[in-house]
C-alpha cells in the first residue's frame, strides 16, 4: 500500500468522508468473516455498493489495492481507521444529561469507535457536582475552559434543549473545542475554526414521511 502523506482535506467531498466510515465497519465485518482480500467488486456486491465509487473514494487518499489480489481486508482497515482518527481515543464532552444526553451517554458505539465521554455539564443543581454510576464526572458549565484544557477536549457533543443551545456551543467555542455535535432542534451558528455537524431528528423522521407519503399517492 502507498498512501499518500499529505492531502487538502477541504477538497475531500463529505459524503466520501461518510462513506469510509461505512467502507470501515464493512471492512471489519469481512475480518471477522476471515476474509483477507477483498476486490472493489466483492465489496461493492456484498454490502451494496458502487465499485466504481468505492475505487474513487479510496484513491483521495492512496493506492490501496494489489494488481491481482484487490485490497487486504485488515491491512485496509487499519489505513482507513487512521485516515479516520479512529486509531486513538478522543475524549469527549457531553452538555446536557437530559433524555437524549443520557441515551447518548450509554450508546456503545461511542466508545467502540474510540469516542470516549469523560466528561458531562449540566447546570442542573441536583445532577452537577454529581457523578454518574460509570464514574463520570457531572460539572456546571462554569468549569468548561478548567475541564477543556486538563482533559484536553476537543469535541463535544451538544444536547440541551433548542433555546440554550447557541449559548452552550459559543461557551464551547470559546472554551478551545474544535469539534462539536448538536443534537439540539434547529441550526445553530458557529466559527471557522471549529467543525460544527447539526444532527435534527425530527428532519430526519420528516425525510422519512416524506417517500412514504409520496408512496402512498
Amino acid at each position: 500500500m502507498a498512501p499518500r502523506s499529505h492531502f487538502k482535506i477541504p477538497k475531500i467531498p463529505e459524503m466520501t468522508v461518510r462513506r469510509l466510515s461505512v467502507y470501515t465497519r464493512c471492512l471489519q465485518q469481512l475480518e471477522e468473516d476471515g476474509v483477507k482480500t477483498v476486490s472493489s467488486q466483492e465489496l461493492a456486491e456484498r454490502f451494496n455498493f458502487n465499485s466504481a465509487q468505492v475505487r474513487k473514494d479510496l484513491a483521495y487518499f492512496g493506492e490501496f489495492g494489489v494488481r491481482g489480489i484487490g485490497y487486504y481486508v485488515a491491512g485496509l482497515k487499519a489505513e482507513l481507521q487512521k485516515i479516520l482518527g479512529l486509531d486513538r481515543e478522543w475524549p469527549v464532552a457531553l452538555v446536557g444529561l437530559g433524555n437524549l444526553g443520557s441515551a447518548l451517554f450509554h450508546y456503545k458505539g461511542f466508545s467502540k469507535q474510540g469516542f470516549r465521554i469523560v466528561a458531562i455539564f449540566d447546570d442542573d443543581p441536583a445532577k452537577a457536582g454529581t457523578t454518574t454510576e460509570e464514574g463520570v464526572p457531572i460539572m456546571p458549565m462554569r468549569d468548561l475552559p478548567k475541564e477543556t484544557k486538563a482533559r484536553n477536549l476537543q469535541i463535544a457533543i451538544v444536547a440541551v434543549p433548542a433555546e440554550s443551545a447557541q449559548a452552550v456551543t459559543e461557551k464551547l467555542i470559546a472554551a478551545g473545542i474544535k469539534a462539536i455535535l448538536n443534537f439540539a432542534p434547529g441550526r445553530i451558528r458557529g466559527a471557522k475554526d471549529v467543525r460544527l455537524k447539526n444532527v435534527d431528528l425530527a428532519i430526519e423522521l420528516e425525510s422519512l414521511s416524506f417517500y412514504l407519503a409520496q408512496g402512498s399517492r
